[in-house]
C-alpha cells in the first residue's frame, strides 16, 4: 500500500491537539461539536465530534470513526445534511450512544480548498490515513471513551478509506465498508468514463486519491502491488463487514465475491470465520436502511454495547 500511497510518516502522538471549537448544537441525546485540532504543527483537521448525554456517573463508551463518501458537504453528509438520506451514519450512531468523530477528506467540506501541490504527501489517500489515525488518537485521549472499543465505518470513498486506515491501525477493532471496494480487475466506470479518465482505473489516480496508480503503475491492475483482498487480509482476524450491492455501477459485486473467496481461508485459519461478513443487497450504490441496521447490530455485538435506541430517525 505504501508503494502506491507513499510512506506512512512518523507521527508525534505527544503533540497537543489544541482543540478549537467553532460551533456546537445540542440535540435530544447528544451534543455535536464543530471543531478543528492539530494533526501536525502545520496541519489542522476539521471534524464533527458527537458526545452522547450521560446521566449520573459518566461511563466509558465505545466510539466510532465515521468517514463520508464523495460529496461536496464532506462530513455534513454523514450528519444527515444534503440529499442523501441513507448517509447519516454519524448522526445515527450518536443517537445510539456512541462517541462519534467525523472528519473531512481533503477537497471536501471545510477542506474543499486543500492545496494538493504543496502538501507533504505522495497521495491524499495517505494524508487521509494520517488524519484518521489522529482521530483515533483524539478518541483514545477522551475520558468518556473506552480505548479498546473503537471502530470505523464509511460509505463509498469512506468505505475504502475505512479499510485503508484499519490496515494501518490495529487500534481499530471493527471495520464496516459500504460500497467501498471490489478487486481492481473488476472495477468499472464504463466506456465513456474510461475515455474521460484515460483508463478504467483512472478515477483511482486522481490528485485527490492515488496519482501513482497512473504515473508509476500505468493504470494497470496487474502492476498495482496490492489488491483489496490483501487489505482485508491485513485487517484479519479483526471483524470486517462489507455491504456490496448487486447493482453498484463502480464496485462490481462479482469482484467482492472473488475477494471474499481469497480472504475467507485466512479468517478460517485464524479461528474467526464469523468475523468476516458480507451482504449483497438488491440495490445500487447505496447504504440501505436494512443493511445499516445489520451493520450497527454487528458493531454493537463486537464492541459489547447496548445501544440507547435501535430506531433510525
Amino acid at each position: 500500500m505504501e508503494k502506491v500511497m507513499g510512506k506512512l510518516p512518523r507521527r508525534n502522538k505527544n503533540l497537543s491537539f489544541n482543540l478549537q471549537i467553532t460551533d456546537s448544537i445540542i440535540e435530544e441525546n447528544f451534543t455535536r461539536y464543530n471543531l478543528t485540532f492539530n494533526v501536525t504543527d502545520t496541519e489542522r483537521l476539521p471534524v464533527y465530534l458527537y458526545i452522547p448525554k450521560q446521566i449520573g456517573i459518566p461511563k466509558k463508551l465505545p466510539a466510532m470513526l465515521v468517514l463520508h463518501g464523495t460529496h461536496a458537504l464532506g462530513k455534513g453528509v454523514v450528519d444527515g445534511q444534503g440529499d442523501k438520506p441513507n448517509r447519516a451514519h454519524a448522526r445515527e450512531l450518536a443517537q445510539r450512544g456512541y462517541v462519534v468523530i467525523a472528519p473531512d477528506y481533503p477537497s471536501f467540506g471545510d477542506l474543499k480548498d486543500h492545496d494538493f501541490e504543496n502538501d507533504r504527501y505522495k497521495s491524499a489517500t495517505m494524508q487521509a490515513i494520517v488524519n484518521h489515525m489522529r482521530c483515533i488518537d483524539l478518541l483514545q485521549s477522551r475520558a468518556d471513551v473506552d480505548p479498546e472499543r473503537i471502530g470505523v465505518i464509511g460509505h463509498s470513498l469512506g468505505g475504502h478509506n475505512s479499510m485503508f486506515v484499519s490496515a494501518f491501525d490495529e487500534r481499530i477493532k471493527v471495520t464496516v465498508s459500504s460500497c467501498g471496494w471490489t478487486q481492481f480487475e473488476y472495477y468499472t466506470i464504463g466506456e465513456e468514463g474510461s475515455k474521460k479518465y484515460g483508463g478504467r482505473l483512472g478515477p483511482w489516480a486522481q490528485t485527490r486519491y492515488m496519482p501513482l496508480i497512473r504515473s508509476k503503475y500505468d493504470l494497470d491492475a496487474r502492476k498495482i502491488p496490492f489488491n483489496f483482498s490483501d487489505i482485508i487480509t491485513a485487517i484479519a482476524p479483526r471483524p470486517f463487514f462489507s455491504i456490496s450491492p448487486l447493482h453498484d455501477a463502480n464496485f462490481d459485486f462479482k469482484g467482492v465475491e472473488a475477494g471474499i473467496l481469497k480472504v475467507k481461508p485466512v479468517y478460517d485459519s485464524l479461528g474467526e470465520p464469523n468475523n468476516l461478513q458480507v451482504r449483497y443487497p438488491n440495490a445500487e450504490h447505496d447504504f440501505p436502511v436494512e443493511n445499516r441496521i445489520e451493520a450497527y447490530a454487528f458493531l454493537d455485538k463486537i464492541l459489547n454495547f447496548k445501544p440507547l435506541t435501535i430506531k433510525l430517525k
